[in-house]
């Protein structure tokens, strides 16, 4: 049976192709008249008023991940490490110089900036990097494990538009949680040691305001120090179903890139480990500061981040959802 074959005895129903005769003198001369059919929209992936730019507002998205659990306890667990801190020293005093050297540490009950320095030199290498691995390893990968992915994208939310929603979140609750930390230490410190100026370790002081607009530039380089870690865990939860897998191999990842670095024999070709310059901001705390060292880092860290949120983009357009 063709396509413009009938059932027999079933009603013919004309289509946009069809034609229909008509009587004598109610239609053209030749007895013959086209009907006016609609056009055909089965399986077209536009409806009225739909905008693919209106779906998952970055507002609806920020609001669901605030209202998590583990959103709440990683803020709770870094604002209460100051205070931590604060019984730290109270219970056994600065630490004091060993071996004639005095660092960063050995300063932290100068002044509330003091302090505040502090708490970012002992979190930078490992403390700031769970939050970053945590928000974005779980973008993903949750809706995956809880099965809603499949039905997101059937909204329909277009891929690209989701992984930007979720990336734009993750990245900014990752920057709130690097301000979360050093403005609690700051208050704190400031209430425990006073507001006055900052104390270099090598010699010299730093004038409280200008500690303050340091401190605001080593909070926005250790942020964009951590783009490594969000680039691997983004990447990461596109490809498991797991949340604990895409954060924790982002975590693992990132403690390996920390001992390598610790490895001498591999000498220059370190400079190319974003771990090798985490702590490039500590010179920034000099009288005169040197920015080579950071603009390094941040170079090097900004590469790895866009490589890995390409290939984030690139896999999962071609991923076959299935939960």
């Amino acid at each position: 049976m063709t396509a413009t074959e009938s059932t027999p005895g079933a009603p013919h129903v004309p289509d946009s192709l069809d034609t229909v005769e008509t009587a004598p003198g109610e239609g053209p001369a030749n007895g013959v008249s086209p009907v006016r059919a609609k056009p055909r929209t089965w399986g077209s992936a536009t409806a009225p008023g739909y905008r693919a730019g209106r779906t998952l507002p970055l507002r609806v998205e920020a609001v669901r991940q605030l209202k998590r659990r583990r959103t709440l306890v990683m803020g709770g667990v870094l604002a209460l490490l100051p205070f931590v801190l604060l019984i730290a020293f109270a219970v056994a005093g600065s630490p004091g110089g060993r071996n004639g050297e005095v660092t960063l540490m050995d300063t932290a009950t100068a002044s509330g900036a003091n302090f505040a320095a502090t708490c970012l030199f002992v979190s930078a290498g490992f403390l700031l990097v769970i939050p970053v691995a945590l928000f974005c390893g779980d973008t993903v990968a949750s809706e995956a494990g809880w099965s809603s992915l499949r039905y997101l994208l059937a909204a329909p939310v277009p891929r690209a538009r989701l992984l930007w929603s979720k990336l734009a979140v993750a990245l900014g609750m990752s920057a709130a949680a690097m301000v979360l930390l050093p403005l609690v230490a700051l208050a704190a410190g400031t209430a425990a040691y006073g507001w006055g100026p900052l104390e270099i370790p090598t010699g010299g002081t730093l004038e409280a305001g200008t500690a303050a607009q340091r401190l605001a530039v080593v909070v926005a380089y250790v942020f964009v120090s951590q783009l490594v870690t969000a680039g691997l865990a983004f990447w990461l939860s596109t490809k498991t179903d797991a949340p604990l897998g895409a954060v924790g191999g982002a975590v693992g990842l990132t403690i390996a890139g920390n001992v390598l670095d610790a490895v001498t024999a591999l000498g220059s070709w370190r400079d190319f480990l974003p771990a090798h310059w985490q702590f490039a901001w500590a010179d920034v705390f000099q009288p005169t500061p040197e920015w080579g060292g950071m603009i390094q880092g941040s170079a090097i860290s900004v590469t790895y981040a866009l490589v890995l949120f390409a290939l984030a983009f690139r896999g999962f357009s071609r991923k076959d959802v299935v939960s």
